[in-house]
């Protein structure tokens, strides 16, 4: 994404910096899931024992399958001795029958059950940093390309995942503590388990015990942090024999009920009311196949979600970005990944994306005018279906197909005869369908892949028509492939994209922020096979796009190249997300990664990066130098810092579809401190400052703070201030035929001083590992003073012309404020008049969320959230006021209550 302030390029670059880090011990996530090449040493081996009578799920391990000779043992240090053996000694042994898969764990201490560290936390909530961890970790189809995670830690709390944390199998676990440490027994069913068609099985597995005391973390199946690992570096689980197929069936039917206790708007509305009471009935189904195909569907699904997105002041022409938390499309939601990107160090970039889920059901996208309008809260969703899995010659596929409802919105329209009342459409029948395979080859040394979308609408309404695209389609093509035991890669995508419509609809995506197909400086191509002018009569927009890179991912001395690119008629924003095409951008990072403790830090990694983007008319639009250093001191706090210098560019953005003009440059710099998390109380702080050019400086300070008062309790802080300055923010833009250097218009643009405080906050209490409630607030203050409104003095420049008395006026006072712009009083030019900017935004966002699993695979929630927002015309930022205006502001308040009943067959 295009990043122009401090805190959103301090965000944008400690996600990404903090996920190049770890890649460096566990190499890009693409390339993690490869193999390649015969390792030195052989894996090591364990067996599954076929059961002759039953276990009984209690951690107690008194059952005589768990006494066989030959556990998995024998475990090595990753941290924080790298390479040494375990101080702690641990035996895992396997077993099986023809419905489940059983694991017995006995996790010695040398000081007993005194030495076992515990935490009660909620489901998928466990890290290294609350308890003690045993993790197991299974390649079922032993393809050396993928993970089932299944973590348990003393308190019998539990996490799983297959890459994607958020997948939510049904399986049991029991511990128990006492004098030689701790003990652990699941039960995984095969039917939650892909694995291939053959009788006789060998699987893939890992096993890494965490040692909360001591930090240390320890493996099965070992290899050094400076290494490629992954699912091609596990043991071998072998003596599996499954002579019936897994066929199994679940349905789980749910009802929700909703009261919603909201604040009409207008209170003259005749649409709106004080409270809003609602119910929704439906089931999904998930149907085995086969034993590695699966099939889900769903019935008036709920696509719903328990928890709120944040609060956020957007004041770009760019979308923002959220994250899916719908369950349907979360579960296998790594099928259908395409886009893979890695780097060690970047910023102000996106990776190719090309399926965004939240795209299904979203809000509707026409506004029909009129008095009064009841629009839709979201589309909805008839029904959807998808199978993924694993087919019998390798092939890694996810299809998936929904249809949303043609939705409508109740107008009423006053004129001076009466009322006049109808509906009017403002989101058509809709088809989304997306098919996503992937074969690997050499054991996932090199893998080859595709997708295909289409969105079709079905519509004959003149508003639609005219918005709207009838229908999208896009294909794309992605690899991975390397080589000396995966320490070299080169891995990329390719994609292109077809949009067709009316000429208005077609217009109205030429014009989007996404590209601005209008500037009049714009060096036009042609519109061939590929759009690349501006033509008001065309009815379709195509373009293209693509990534590559190519990197030494182990060692001690790291490198990578890679070149990041989107047509200017790329568009797949019907099924997908992109904020912006017409751009190359280019990066190369040299790092070196030292695992082995030193006098100061344990590990470090190191980088230089450079990193440049053009536009397809050859402008260069940023372009950045940047070096860093990210690690763990001796006493096992996280230290970071880096610096990035940026000089003066072009903005090809910056006048919203009018000429490109100059940016400033700028130095980054950034530090995060983390105190060690393990502990009953932690810290962290993350403060960073921009030096701009010829402008004020920006400042942001990040803070958070932990508190574990009780084992099954934890408190978080979060605060968070920021003050930036922008040179330049658009206000608004109109005719004048005298300003010929503008071809016409004139573009009015402002100093913006901003200023927001906000606080996380979550408290988690557990009551069992099946009965959770996490609360969470996040009160946000922000402000926005709009000073120095200018000009650019001509296009293609920086400099900035400061509008004197003369040239502008004002009249009315707070939100009735108006402004005048006209550069020669009674002179030809064309005034242009426009609100007061400035704005002052309060927002309380929070919720509080109940969670039972009252049977397995069943789940009964209660949810309160809750919303104070309040917008006032004036930019100056005072706490005090501020503060007691948020706190007295109506609230909006919604429960709900959610129960699902899972059935097996």
């Amino acid at each position: 994404m295009c990043i122009s302030s401090g805190p959103r390029l301090s965000a944008a670059i400690t996600f990404i910096v903090t996920s190049a880090f770890f890649t460096v011990n566990a190499p890009p996530a693409e390339a993690q899931t490869s193999a390649g090449g015969v390792h030195p040493t052989s894996p090591p081996v364990v067996g599954a024992a076929r059961l002759t009578s039953t276990v009984t799920i209690d951690g107690k391990l008194n059952e005589e399958v768990w006494r066989t000779p030959n556990p998995a043992t024998g475990f090595r240090q990753s941290q924080p001795d790298e390479g040494k053996d375990a101080t702690q000694k641990t035996e895992v042994r396997f077993a099986y029958d023809d419905e489940a898969i059983y694991v017995g764990a006995r996790m010695f201490d040398d000081k007993g059950a005194a030495g076992v560290r515990s935490r009660l936390m909620r489901r998928d909530a466990m890290t290294e940093s609350d308890s003690d961890i045993l993790q197991i970790v299974f390649d079922s189809y032993h393809s050396h390309n993928s993970s089932y995670f299944f973590w348990v830690n003393p308190a019998g709390s539990k996490r799983d995942g297959t890459g994607d944390p958020t997948w939510d199998p049904v399986w049991e676990t029991a511990t128990n503590i006492d004098s030689l440490g701790w003990s652990a027994e699941l039960r995984i069913p095969l039917n939650q388990l892909n694995f291939s068609r053959a009788a006789d099985q060998t699987w893939g597995v890992q096993i890494l015990r965490f040692v909360h005391r001591l930090n240390e973390r320890s493996h099965f199946s070992w290899w050094g942090n400076n290494e490629s690992g992954g699912p091609q570096r596990y043991g071998h689980l072998e003596g599996i024999r499954i002579t019936e197929r897994p066929r199994g069936m679940e349905i789980v039917p749910y009802t929700v009920a909703r009261a919603r206790y909201v604040r009409p708007a207008d209170p003259t509305n005749p649409f709106t009311k004080d409270n809003d009471r609602d119910y929704r009935i439906g089931g999904d189904l998930k149907y085995r196949l086969t034993s590695n195909l699966t099939l889900n569907a769903a019935v008036n699904p709920d696509f719903g979600q328990v928890e709120v997105d944040p609060a956020v002041v957007n004041l770009s022409a760019f979308e923002t970005f959220f994250q899916e938390r719908r369950p349907f499309f979360i579960e296998n939601q790594s099928n259908f990944g395409f886009g893979s990107f890695n780097c060690y160090f970047c910023s102000n970039v996106s990776n190719l994306q090309m399926f965004y889920t939240r795209r299904i059901g979203r809000s509707p996208q026409l506004f029909p005018a009129g008095t009064y309008v009841d629009q839709p809260e979201n589309a909805t969703i008839l029904a959807a279906a998808k199978i993924t899995g694993r087919t019998a010659n390798n092939y890694l596929v996810g299809v998936l197909d929904a249809v949303t409802r043609r939705e409508n919105a109740s107008v009423i329209v006053q004129n001076p005869s009466g009322r006049d009342q109808f509906e009017r459409e403002v989101e058509p029948l809709t088809n989304y369908f997306v098919f996503r395979p992937r074969k690997e080859f050499q054991g996932g040394a090199y893998s080859l892949g595709g997708i295909v979308t289409a969105v079709d609408r079905f519509t004959d309404d003149s508003l639609a028509l005219f918005r709207l695209p009838k229908n999208a389609r896009s294909v794309g093509l992605d690899w991975f492939a390397s080589r000396d035991n995966r320490t070299y890669s080169f891995m990329g995508q390719l994609a292109l994209s077809d949009i067709q419509g009316s000429a208005t609809s077609i217009d109205r995506l030429q014009r989007s922020s996404a590209r601005y197909f209008q500037r009049p400086d714009r060096e036009n191509g042609d519109n061939g096979f590929f759009s690349d002018r501006y033509d008001p009569t065309a009815d379709n927009l195509r373009g293209y796009a693509g990534y590559a890179r190519v990197a030494k991912d182990a060692g001690v001395w790291l490198w990578e190249s890679m070149i990041n690119y989107r047509s200017p008629g790329f568009e797949v924003n019907d099924i997908s997300f992109l904020s912006k095409s017409d751009f190359v951008w280019m990066n190369t990072n040299v790092a070196r990664s030292i695992v082995k403790p030193g006098p100061i830090y344990r590990n470090y990694f190191a980088v230089l990066s450079a990193q440049q983007e053009l536009n397809y008319d050859g402008y260069l639009t940023d372009r950045q130098f940047a070096a860093g250093i990210f690690g763990q001191l001796r006493n096992f706090w996280q230290a970071n810092a880096f610096v990035i210098r940026t000089p003066e560019s072009y903005d090809d953005r910056a006048t919203r579809g009018g000429p490109q003009v100059k940016r400033y440059g700028y130095r980054y710099y950034q530090t995060f401190i983390a105190t060690d998390a393990r502990k009953k109380i932690s810290f962290s702080i993350n403060p960073s400052y921009t030096a701009r050019e010829h402008e004020a400086d920006n400042y942001n300070i990040n803070l958070s703070a932990t508190y574990k008062p009780s084992s099954n309790v934890q408190l978080s802080l979060g605060p968070s201030f920021n003050k930036t300055w922008s040179a330049a923010q658009f206000v608004t833009s109109g005719p004048d035929s005298t300003n010929t250097a503008f071809f016409g218009r004139q573009y009015v643009f402002a100093g913006l001083e901003q200023r927001s405080l906000s606080m996380n906050t979550r408290a988690n209490v557990t009551f069992t590992p099946n009965l959770t409630l996490e609360v969470f607030a996040q009160p946000l203050i922000a402000s926005g003073d709009y000073v120095k409104f200018r000009t650019f003095v001509a296009p293609n420049q920086s400099a900035l012309h400061d509008l004197t008395p003369s040239e502008i006026t004002s009249t009315g006072e707070g939100g009735s404020k108006v402004y005048t712009v006209d550069r020669d009083g009674a002179g030809p030019a064309q005034p242009l008049s426009f609100g007061n900017p400035n704005f002052n935004f309060r927002s309380l966002r929070g919720n509080a969320v109940m969670r039972w699993e009252y049977r397995p695979g069943s789940t009964l929630f209660f949810v309160w959230q809750q919303n104070r927002s309040q917008t006032v015309p004036f930019g100056n930022f005072d706490f005090s006021r501020d503060r007691q205006a948020l706190f007295s502001a109506h609230p909006d308040n919604i429960f709900l209550v959610k129960a699902t009943y899972w059935l097996a067959f």
